[in-house]
Parts: C-alpha cells; structure tokens; sequence
C-alpha cells in the first residue's frame, strides 16, 4: 500500500515551482467550505446542514475569493513544507482570522442564520486544517522521497541540550531518520526524548544490531578527545559511521572546530617551549646563495630546503641517493612559489667526482650536510656500509667543498655521537672529528657541526613506531622502563639548525637546547590515551593496549648526552649552546681514516673494531663490530 501510494505520488516530488504554488492554493481554497461546514455542523450538532444555512451558499465563493488572495499575499504557499511549524504558522493564524472576520462581516449582510459565534471557531477549524493539511503533505512527500532513497537510520548518542537540538533538525531530512538515544544518564533510562526512546550504552551493540543502525552521531561537545577517540574506538568494528557534533562555540568560531578525530600532534607530547621564531638573523647566510642540501630527502633534509627556500637563495641543489625521496622534494620545492633555481642531484656523497661536479657546476656557497645512515640498528648490522657513507662521505663532501672555497659548510651531527656505544654513534664522531680537522686547517671555507637529539615524527622514531603499533591493536614495545630521550620537533630543528650555520666562526661544536630529557614509558601512555585507549597493566587488566618492555638492543643507552665535556659558551641565540671539546690532530685523523679505510676494505670487523675504541673519544665501552658488509 505504502509503495503504490508513493508510486502514485512520486511525480508530484518533481513538479515546477508555479505548479506546487497552485496545488497549495487549491488545497487553501478547498478548506475554506469545509472549515465552514465543520463549524456549521458542529453547532447545529448534525451533519445535515439546514436548509436555513444552505440559503446563504453565496458568502462561500466570496469567502474562497477573499481567502486565496490572502493566502497568495502571506507567502503561505512558497513555505516549504519542513518550515511550516516555524514560519508558517503565525500566518496561518493572520489568515485563519482574516477568514473569520471576512466570513462574519459577510453573513451579517446577508443576513445569514448563522449566530456569530460561528464564526470563531470556524476560524480555529480553518488554522488547525492549514496546520494539519500542511503535515499530512509533507509525509505524504516523505514517504514519497523515502521510497525513491531509503533513510539512513541515526542513533544519537546524548540526549542533553545538544541531542534535542540535533533530533529536532534531523527529523525533517528526508535522507536521515533518528531512531533512538543513547545516555549514560541513569535518570533518562526508559524515557522519551522529541519523541524518541532513551537507551542505555550498555546494550549498544544489541541496539545497533536490531534496529539497523548506519550512523552515530555523538552529541556530546564537552565530551574529552580520549573519551570520543574511545567511543569511536568502539563503534567501528560494528560497520557504523561515527560523526563527533561541534559545540555552538565551535560553529560560531569561539573554539577551534575539530574536522576529525586524531591524535594530538607529536610536539604536543614535548613538556618545554619550542622555538617557532622566524629567520631573519639568518637570512643573510642564504639569499641570493646557492645553497646544496645533502639528504635533501631525509626528514631533516627535506625541512632545511623549505625553511631555505623560504630566504630566497639564488640556487637551491637537492643531493639524495634515493630517488623516491629525491622526487618527493623536488616536486614539492618546485611548487612553491618564488625565483630560486632548483636542481635535483641523485646520487650519494662518498663519490669524489660527483661532489666536485656538483659544487662547481651549482657554484656553490654553503653546503648544509645532512645525508647519514642513521638508524642505529640497522647500522649495527651493516657497519662497513654506515661508516663508508657517515664517515668517508663526509670527508669526500668536505674535501671538494675546501677545494671549491665555499663559505659556509655545516655537518649535522647527533646526541648518539656523544660516548657512544653504536657504530652509528662512532661514526658521526668520527665525522665530527673530519670536520674539527678540516675547521682548524682551512682559511677559506667556515667548518661547523651542530649536534642534537631525536626529531619528532621523523622516519624511524619512536612516534611513527608507537602509532603503528596502537592501530594495530598493541602492544606498544619499549626497551626499559628508565630509557629517556632528548626530543624536538622537526621545524624547531631545521630553524636552529639553519641559525647555527650563519653563526659559524670556524670549528664550531653548537649543541641545540632541548630541555629536559622525555621519559618513553611516559611517552607511549601518552600515546595510548590520546588515542583513546586505556593503558593495559597490573592496576588496569582490562586495559586496551599493554606496553612491553623487550631489553635494550646492542648498542642503545638508557640515557643519551649532548655534551663530551662540561665546557660550554653561550651565543647570540638562547637555544644555540657552543661546547668547547677537543679534536685529533691533523695526523690523527688521517691515520683514523687510514686504519678504518684499510679494515673496511679487508672486511675485517676486529680491525674496524679496534680503529673506532682506539679514536673516538669518550667511548663508554669498545664497540663491538660482529658482521660485515
């Protein structure tokens, strides 16, 4: 019945404006002698009208005339029927005693039998038809535009202010259809809220299930992003859609309006300032130059280009030995607006002949020297390969940066450099040592390093690694309880480094400010939370994720340090440390490169073990090389 009903009707969905407007007046008009009948009958208490009554018929088309022209001059017709009980209405009621009046003035001249008091509640009859024609059309067109799309069943979860408001606006969509609330309020259990039942979360699940639910909303603006990210957490694997509604002051611009739920951004875990100044001290050292980023499409390396862009160098050259990462930069630099030049380099920084070819072919004037293996595991079981590219590449970029007499050269080093138990770690020191030489030995070119701890979300750290593994369910791996980490963000990083280098004087050791070191356990709870999960332990069994704790790997420390020695001067930026720390000698080194040289190419891991505790100073403990290339 209810499908042939909407077969019939369903061209009326898709009539002219004009048209509609005439069917609204047609029904106005109709009403007008039935509204009059109802009344007349309802005092003479028959529905045989009296043949007294029928002789005044006249008034009828009067009144019809007069009602049609009213209704066309309130607008009563271009209401659309959603908005009739707001807008509607109060013209209804303008109309319906425009009516009575009319209809009471015209039986009087006529000296009509019907007594005056008729006429008010022919009045009330005609508002209250107005009022129930315009609902029963506006089902009619619902039930038409249902069977032509099915409405999407809502459940709202909060049946407070927010709930109500949201029940109110939906049940006129015709595309939606509220079904039910849900509140953890006791007091509404098995109440009726706009109509509709008040459910308890506890069977939530059951209710979805049962009454087909696709979509929950969650009306709840004051609710915490832990708690909604846990909710949502909930409800996905039932197959629902999950919207989280903003509060009124987020539409109207008083609080940030939140477009998904996410965790917070990874420099929201850092308890310390960060450094967001701008670069206008350090301007000078880039514009107008040109400018070779090594690693260019590292994490680090791909920062240092934009902040660089960003101080308008002539020349801009991207040196990368993967080609995916290369591309990635270079199509994004060359996307940005501006004059600067921009040249994509692949290739890696141990060949000779390329760095020459590239400083001079650029006419290079600082050189910014982030390309390393970093990833300390993966070092230790590739070692020859690490110090091949950390140290020996640096001391080939170095050489053909000295020979071509640019300004300004600047290494990035790490805080893993410092006593370190890893041959990654060795080998930046032993970079770093190269670079100490190459500073004491040349008038032309300005050497400088600059060393800090972990970057915040760069490839390999520890918060990409924690994010997988919460969306993967847990557990959240960690290697001790105490380990901590100095951490920054990487902008902060990219900008400070960048400042280092144009306060380079030759030989300079700058440490970056990172504050207090992060303790990871407190880390990933973080994590975890901000996700909307529950941490997993003794005091909480139920928890969602549980955090393990695996044992330190070969090489890592509980505690990294920025700092050889305690002698340390400050420089013109208060984030900028510059350690006073002693290097090798100019034979040192070169007998350092020489006996490290010969073990890698002999393959010897005994060899190269005993060249790194022999040179880099401040080792905790030999490092021990176990594998070769």
């Amino acid at each position: 019945m209810k499908k042939a009903l909407a077969k019939a009707l369903g061209p009326l969905s898709r009539l002219a404006q004009v048209q509609k407007i005439r069917i609204m007046l047609a029904v106005d008009a109709l009403l007008i002698p039935l509204s009059l009948y109802v009344t007349v009958a309802v005092f003479e208490n028959t529905l045989l009208i009296s043949s007294q009554a029928l002789h005044d018929w006249e008034i009828v088309p009067i009144l019809v005339v007069i009602g049609v022209l009213c209704s066309y001059t309130l607008g009563l017709p271009r209401i659309q029927l959603n908005d009739y009980e707001t807008a509607g209405l109060p013209r209804g009621a303008v109309l319906s005693a425009i009516l009575a009046v009319s209809a009471f003035g015209l039986n009087e001249l006529a000296d009509g039998s019907i007594p005056p008091g008729a006429f008010i509640g022919f009045g009330v009859v005609m508002f209250m038809g107005l009022l129930m024609s315009r609902v029963t059309m506006r089902a009619m067109l619902i039930a038409v535009l249902t069977s032509q799309t099915p409405r999407m069943s809502i459940l709202i979860y909060g049946a407070g202010r927010t709930g109500m408001q949201l029940a109110a606006a939906l049940r006129h969509d015709h595309r939606v259809q509220p079904v039910a609330f849900i509140d953890d309020n006791p007091a509404l259990r098995h109440m009726s809220v706009m109509g509709l039942p008040v459910l308890s979360p506890a069977n939530l699940e059951e209710t979805i299930r049962k009454k087909k639910i696709e979509r929950v909303i969650l009306a709840m603006p004051s609710l915490t992003s832990p708690r909604k990210l846990r909710m949502f957490r909930r409800l996905s694997p039932l197959g629902v859609e999950v919207q989280a509604l903003p509060s009124f002051a987020q539409l109207v611009g008083a609080e940030a309006l939140v477009e998904k739920l996410a965790p917070v951004n990874p420099e929201d875990f850092l308890e310390r300032t960060q450094f967001e100044g701008a670069l206008e001290t350090a301007e000078h050292a880039y514009a107008g130059k040109s400018v070779l980023v090594t690693g260019a499409g590292g994490s680090i390396g791909s920062e240092l280009c934009r902040h660089v862009l960003a101080c308008k160098p002539a020349h801009l050259v991207l040196l990368d030995h993967s080609e995916l990462a290369l591309y990635n930069i270079n199509a994004e630099i060359e996307a940005a607006p501006g004059n600067t030049k921009i040249h994509a380099v692949l290739g890696s920084v141990d060949s000779p002949g390329l760095c020459r070819e590239v400083l001079h072919a650029h006419d290079v004037d600082v050189v910014l020297h982030a390309a390393a293996y970093k990833h300390v595991p993966i070092v230790e079981q590739n070692p020859f390969v690490g110090l091949q590219n950390n140290v020996f590449g640096t001391k080939v970029l170095a050489d053909a940066a000295r020979a071509k007499g640019v300004e300004r050269f600047l290494l990035v080093s790490t805080d893993k450099a410092v006593r370190p138990r890893n041959v990654m770690g060795a080998s930046k020191r032993l970079a770093e040592l190269v670079i100490q030489d190459m500073a004491a030995r040349s008038t032309t070119t300005l050497f400088s390093m600059v060393r800090f701890g972990n970057v915040l979300g760069s490839s390999g750290s520890v918060i990409p690694l924690f994010e997988q593994q919460i969306a993967n369910g847990g557990p959240v791996t960690l290697t001790d309880r105490s380990v901590t980490r100095y951490f920054m963000t990487i902008p902060e990083a990219a900008r400070l480094v960048l400042i280092s280098c144009s306060l380079a004087r030759g030989g300079d050791v700058f440490v970056l400010d990172m504050g207090k070191p992060v303790e990871i356990r407190k880390l990933a709870q973080q994590m975890i939370t901000s996700a909307g999960y529950t941490v997993r332990d003794e005091a909480n069994p139920d928890g969602d994720i549980e955090i393990c704790v695996t044992g330190l790997r070969p090489g890592e420390k509980l505690h990294e340090e920025l700092l050889i020695g305690d002698e340390r001067v400050t420089t013109a930026h208060p984030k900028i440390m510059r350690a006073l720390e002693q290097g090798l000698s100019e034979i040192e080194v070169a007998t350092a490169l020489r006996e490290l040289r010969a073990a890698i190419e002999a393959n010897d891991g005994d060899a190269v073990t005993a060249t790194l505790s022999r040179w880099v100073e401040g080792a905790q403990h030999p490092i021990r090389v176990t594998t070769g290339a």
